[in-house]
């Protein structure tokens, strides 16, 4: 059995004095692991013909992926492939598509979100998994939405002074009678412009939730984000596992509207 690949054809910018070149390129990358191999597009002849051919068996172990409109720019510098050292690269790739429209936030908020999400989660669509605008204002809607989830989230929050505002979730939310979750997670503020918090490394308390509320970071005073069985009421105080400023401009905050969306594999 062959190896599982992901191949996605993106467009390639690299410098070279003042002039900026476009060359289109593909990325592989082996199923479950975070690098990526850079091809010429010359190849593209040779890798459609691995990938089409039936008698090929390898070809079933294949996946692909088509990017339209690329928005996202992801820096190969650093990535330990260089074929053209002396050029400063940079990849576009597409913002991850949505299964319905947002009510809370638009590309530009998802464009900044994206480039702190684990790559994994980047080449798969978004699902919404629950909406207080569809679902009605309950945490135990939300929990039950998300029984049977192995995926990340993400949870997006407009409060009643317009603020956008969340947390990225390594784990979907659950009763849980201990904290879980994993470094990944973190939280995010457009209040007004884009402030991630990620993980400092000082406690493990991610997340946690019961039939009274929803909590994300702690160990200080307060929660980083706290959120009422009603999703209504919350509240976010500066925490020692994001060391994060409170994410709206009040600590104490009213939800306007409250999204989750999870990467539909």
């Amino acid at each position: 059995m062959g190896v599982a690949y992901s191949v996605v054809e993106v467009d390639h910018f690299y410098t070279k004095g003042k002039k900026r070149h476009r060359k289109p390129r593909f990325l592989f990358r082996e199923k479950h692991q975070k690098g990526f191999l850079v091809a010429e597009s010359e190849k593209a002849a040779v890798i459609n013909k691995l990938l089409s051919d039936p008698v090929d068996p390898t070809a079933n172990n294949w996946e692909i992926i088509t990017v339209k409109d690329p928005k996202w720019r992801l820096s190969l510098c650093s990535s330990g492939y260089s074929e053209e050292p002396d050029y400063q690269e940079e990849v576009e790739v597409a913002l991850p598509v949505l299964s319905d429209d947002s009510q809370l936030f638009e590309d530009h908020h998802l464009e900044k979100l994206t480039a702190h999400m684990p790559v994994r989660t980047q080449v798969h669509p978004w699902q919404l998994v629950y909406s207080t605008v569809i679902h009605g204002s309950s945490l135990k809607t939300l929990y039950r939405n998300m029984a049977g989830l192995e995926s990340p989230v993400l949870l997006v929050i407009k409060d009643t002074h317009k603020k956008v505002f969340g947390a990225f979730s390594s784990d979907p939310f659950k009763v849980s009678k201990y904290c879980y979750g994993t470094g990944e997670t973190f939280l995010f503020s457009f209040n007004p412009d884009f402030q991630a918090y990620k993980w400092s490394g000082e406690n493990s308390y991610f997340m946690g939730g019961n039939l009274e509320s929803l909590q994300i970071g702690g160990g200080g005073g307060g929660f980083g984000l706290w959120l009422d069985s009603d999703l209504y009421h919350g509240s976010s105080f500066s925490c020692p596992t994001f060391n994060n400023e409170s994410l709206s401009t009040k600590e104490d905050f009213i939800v306007q509207d409250l999204e989750v969306w999870t990467v539909q594999r």
